[in-house]
């Protein structure tokens, strides 16, 4: 009897110690095999709707997707447009501000500016930037100091390569119209850029000034017979209404370059330009650093676009009475991508 009780015993025990570890190797296993995982919270602001500035948004969702941040998966997106309207960019930032995100994008000078003044912990990437360092939304390219950092739209090469490109194939144009909202600070430097490029050329320009999105046609129609071709910088304001001047162009037979693809695609003639949908991708390549690395706005410094190439509108030519030559052609490197027919 007392041999079968202590091997009872004895077999409860190991029974007891196997069903125990048995339980915790499946704790561990449970525990490695589910990890918790992170959602993020992400704010964007931008100052209107626009096919750039909406582009350069699809371009940052796409670099987070890219790298396992999805939005209904693990991110939880805030998009918030000012309709341009200063008041309403006030509001938006202050209620992001209160929101406690852990990342927010703002998109275009006006926007970052008040985002950076309002949110004062939360890392802020910008982009359509054109002048940060004119802006004072920082003070150093390479070595941004605290919360903000980004990616300016602006590499001065690109307005240089398309006065080369006037002066060689336009020898008439000897006046370049600009229309520009002067109260809008990257339209300014842009335009202080392009007069430096033209003139190195002996191109003038002639600036028409706007205040907003309505005046833009006005203006456009005054340089008809004082400008030999027409040129508008990355202005929000100019942009938003730029079928206006495509169509003071059309009507009028006058050569109309611009600063970005989009306005090109619109019926600009061409431009040296670059994907604002790649200029957003760079800027969400910072932010998966900032959100899954570790790093912080001032470890990133400020980048401007890589891949400029000429852009150009053939049937925009047609309209504008261009006669697109060979030697215009030969200055598109991806032609099967940038002229567009």
């Amino acid at each position: 009897m007392r041999k079968r009780l202590w091997g009872s015993l004895v077999l409860s025990a190991v029974l007891v110690l196997t069903a125990a570890g048995c339980s915790t190797t499946e704790k561990q296993s449970s525990g490695n095999s589910s990890p918790e995982k992170k959602t993020y919270k992400i704010a964007v602001s931008q100052i209107v709707e626009h096919p750039s500035l909406d582009a350069i948004r699809n371009g940052f969702l796409a670099a987070l997707k890219d790298n396992g941040i999805t939005e209904g998966t693990n991110l939880k997106l805030d998009v918030n447009n000012a309709q341009g309207d200063q008041t309403n960019n006030l509001s938006i930032a202050q209620k992001i501000q209160g929101d406690k995100d852990d990342l927010v994008l703002a998109i275009t000078t006006p926007t970052a500016l008040v985002i950076k003044k309002q949110v004062t912990e939360t890392p802020i990437l910008f982009a359509g930037v054109s002048d940060p360092l004119g802006a004072k939304l920082i003070k150093d390219l390479d070595k941004p100091e605290g919360n903000i950092t980004g990616a300016s739209d602006m590499n001065p090469e690109a307005v240089s390569k398309l006065a080369e490109f006037i002066a060689a194939n336009f020898p008439k144009v000897k006046t370049v119209g600009i229309v520009l909202n002067t109260g809008e600070s990257n339209a300014v430097t842009m335009a202080k850029h392009a007069e430096e490029a033209f003139g190195t050329h002996n191109i003038k320009v002639i600036q028409a000034p706007v205040t907003n999105t309505s005046e833009v046609k006005q203006a456009a129609e005054s340089l008809v017979g004082r400008a030999d071709a027409l040129y508008v910088t990355l202005d929000n304001t100019v942009v938003e209404g730029v079928n206006s001047v495509i169509s003071v162009a059309n009507a009028k037979h006058i050569p109309f370059f611009a600063s970005d693809r989009d306005t090109v695609e619109k019926g600009a003639f061409a431009t040296v330009g670059f994907k604002y949908y790649d200029h957003g991708y760079q800027v969400g390549q910072m932010a998966v650093e900032i959100l899954k690395n570790g790093k912080k706005p001032s470890d990133l410094k400020v980048t401007v676009p890589e891949k400029l190439d000429f852009i150009m509108n053939l049937k925009a030519a047609k309209a504008q009475g261009i006669e697109v030559t060979d030697a215009m052609k030969s200055a598109v490197k991806d032609q099967k991508t940038n002229i567009i027919e």
